[in-house]
């Protein structure tokens, strides 16, 4: 792999090694979400893909997205999902894998667009919910609340799936009405005739009407409700578990009503951990945790810290002791440099790489850090969480759901 990034200074490796190993990188160009679109792409026989996942070939193909569903909470919730408990215990048939890992971040920005592009972090540049634009000397959202001076075509230049597959193959995204025309649908999702539909009823019916439109079809639908609880009342919850059910039969439905030949898949962009009160941590609280910072950024789960530019090593250095020392039990520290060593961004480019913090505070038990300077009180709200690379934020599910159409309906004649 290779890898280019600033070259502030060497990594910590004596810093490193007073914590707990890192996990294993994910699995990018073998089993994470990147591979799915690009994987369904070939095995709907579009030329200049490899289907890594080992995906059947179909004529067509639904992928379905849901934000939050880790494969643990899955796994734990199966009562509430019996449909979806059925799949999981018959999806024995051929040789994808059943489980994926997100990309790193484990977030919804940077998974998606490694979905969309086939590409890894740090080369399509979407590297947190929110990082530094060096241009800019900011912290700019990557998702909902887009700077007015990040262009989201120059910031993730990436050609999508969609855009490649072009006018060969019908692609679509079903998705919410306001997601038609966003930054993050233009960086990551660009290029697929877009569908927005409200409900997840109405959604499931329009993906069902997208298969069928056409002989040959990609289509990608999107399902938000089940993070939206997640974060509001935790995944251990009784809305969240609604939300599953809903999923459950919604899925049910879809199955129903596709055509015959369509190939279905459901996977995530990442898991939740649920943080208690107690363990939302104000680290700007703590001179000694942002002494020499001049930007934080990232999710609660996975800080970046800039640095001044006049910074030395032992400035970062002294910082990183002072995370250890309070929160070493709790977190990993590393360096931007010892991050892309591990493989955690794939291979980064220098433009990437600069986007990416000095230090680096990924957690690993139950809880979560925040910079009350930069960000509302009412933050400290959200119960489920992610961005880490604990299993429980990096494994999500890869099912293949069994179509029970009786035939083919299509609207299209043949020629």
């Amino acid at each position: 792999m290779s890898t280019t990034s600033p070259a502030p200074t060497s990594p910590a490796p004596l810093v490193l090694a007073q914590q707990p190993p890192l996990p294993a990188a994910p699995g990018y160009g073998k089993s994470s979400i990147g591979d799915v679109l690009s994987s369904a792409a070939a095995a709907l026989g579009a030329p200049g893909f490899a289907n890594v996942l080992r995906l059947p070939a179909a004529p067509r193909i639904c992928v379905v997205l849901v934000d939050g569903l880790g494969k643990s909470l899955l796994k734990q919730r199966a009562s509430h999902a019996p449909f979806l408990r059925e799949v999981m215990a018959q999806d024995s048939q051929g040789e994808h894998p059943r489980t994926l890992q997100a990309a790193f971040p484990s977030t919804t920005a940077t998974s998606l667009t490694a979905l969309g592009t086939g590409v890894v972090p740090g080369l399509h540049g979407m590297v947190g919910y929110d990082v530094l634009d060096p241009r800019q000397d900011k912290v700019v959202n990557l998702l909902g609340n887009w700077d007015p001076g990040v262009d989201p075509m120059t910031w993730q230049p990436q050609a999508t799936i969609f855009e490649k597959l072009s006018p060969n193959v019908p692609t679509t995204t079903v998705s919410l009405p306001h997601f038609a025309n966003s930054p993050m649908t233009r960086a990551a999702l660009r290029g697929s005739d877009f569908r927005g539909v409200q409900s997840t009823t109405d959604r499931v019916e329009a993906a069902a009407e997208a298969l069928a439109a056409t002989p040959s079809a990609l289509v990608y639908l999107y399902w938000s409700e089940l993070d939206k609880a997640g974060h509001a009342y935790g995944s251990d919850s009784p809305q969240w578990e609604r939300q599953l059910e809903d999923l459950d039969a919604g899925m049910k439905r879809l199955a129903a009503a596709a055509p015959a030949d369509a190939l279905i898949l459901l996977t995530a962009d990442h898991g939740m951990v649920d943080v208690p009160r107690s363990a939302r941590i104000d680290y700007s609280e703590f001179p000694e945790l942002v002494a020499g910072v001049r930007h934080t950024a990232g999710e609660p789960r996975m800080v970046h810290l800039y640095l001044e530019p006049d910074s030395s090593e032992e400035t970062r250095q002294l910082l990183m002791a002072s995370w250890l020392e309070k929160f070493g039990k709790q977190a990993w520290v590393i360096t931007r440099e010892e991050a892309i060593a591990a493989g955690y961004f794939g291979e980064v480019s220098e433009s990437v790489a600069a986007r990416i913090g000095d230090v680096l505070i990924l957690a690993r038990e139950s809880i979560a850090f925040y910079d009350l300077r930069r960000v509302r009180l009412q933050a400290m709200d959200v119960v489920g969480q992610h961005g880490s690379i604990t299993k429980a934020e990096r494994e999500v599910p890869l099912l293949r759901i069994p179509v029970t159409a009786k035939k083919t309906k299509s609207k299209t004649k043949r020629r």
